[in-house]
């Protein structure tokens, strides 16, 4: 499992290498997020395929490698159309360009060579999940209700946020659409959610390794809620929506969906 770990770790170091050469090309560091994804989304079902000496590959094999790819198509295609759609960047990186000024392209190259260890902590749970052992069973199916469940309420936001960017509104205003009044990153909430997919079928008391499949929703967790989440996008909205989006922040959970703290104004 550690071997797999390096080479997917040296895998999407060369993967991010290209998806900063891809984004100075074209002055768009949205795609680089289409790199990591597609990456890590390849480089996991490869890891959940891995075959086990002298054994055919098994057919949660099978469904893990199907659970990885299901995850990385519709996000990575998803973010692709909207990088290309889009006539701006990601408010995430506009907000870094404006903090680090010159030293844009500098602090960017060493963020993006920070993910492929973050991709290498995901493939333990990936293996450990796709090689459990026993038949297929109920863990199975509750793994990819937990995974159809991510993916649904992930695009189901994402197509709420969409629909209210293709309305009519006052300056400033804010999504509070649906799944956007329960939480202000409902979309990062479900992109968590689905990596809970793997302990689901890996977590075995009888095997301490297994445990180890909990580095995989504590990775995206840290990342999406303290790393280039949710702080980066928020200070942005801050600088552009002012006092509207305190009101937001004090009515709506940050993360994970919650009854909101009143009526929105």
């Amino acid at each position: 499992m550690l071997a797999a770990a390096l080479s997917v770790l040296v895998f999407m170091l060369a993967v991010m290498l290209a998806g900063f050469a891809y984004q100075r090309a074209v002055a768009n560091t949205g795609w680089v997020d289409v790199f990591w994804t597609y990456g890590t989304g390849a480089a996991g079902v490869a890891a959940a395929l891995l075959p086990t000496t002298g054994q055919a590959i098994a057919p949660r094999q099978i469904l893990v490698a199907a659970l990885v790819a299901v995850w990385s198509l519709r996000l990575g295609t998803f973010v692709a159309l909207r990088v290309a759609a889009s006539a701006s960047e990601d408010a995430r990186y506009q907000a870094f360009r404006e903090r680090w000024g010159a030293a844009y392209q500098r602090n960017l190259f060493w963020l993006l060579m920070a993910q492929p260890p973050v991709s290498a902590l995901l493939a333990p749970a990936i293996m450990l999940a796709a090689h459990a052992p026993g038949p297929l069973g109920l863990r199975d199916l509750l793994a990819a209700l937990i995974m159809a469940l991510a993916v649904g309420g992930e695009s189901l936001a994402d197509r709420q946020l969409s629909a209210f960017k293709r309305g009519k509104h006052a300056k400033g205003a804010i999504c509070e659409r649906g799944l956007w009044g329960w939480s202000r990153h409902p979309n990062y909430f479900f992109e968590w959610l689905g990596w809970w997919a793997y302990p689901a079928i890996a977590l075995d008391p009888a095997h301490p390794l297994s445990w180890a499949s909990l580095a995989a929703p504590a990775a995206m967790f840290l990342v999406l809620r303290f790393g280039t989440g949710v702080p980066p996008l928020e200070a942005s909205m801050l600088k552009s929506r002012g006092d509207a989006f305190r009101a937001y922040q004090a009515r709506v959970s940050a993360f994970i969906p919650l009854p909101p703290k009143g009526a929105a104004s």
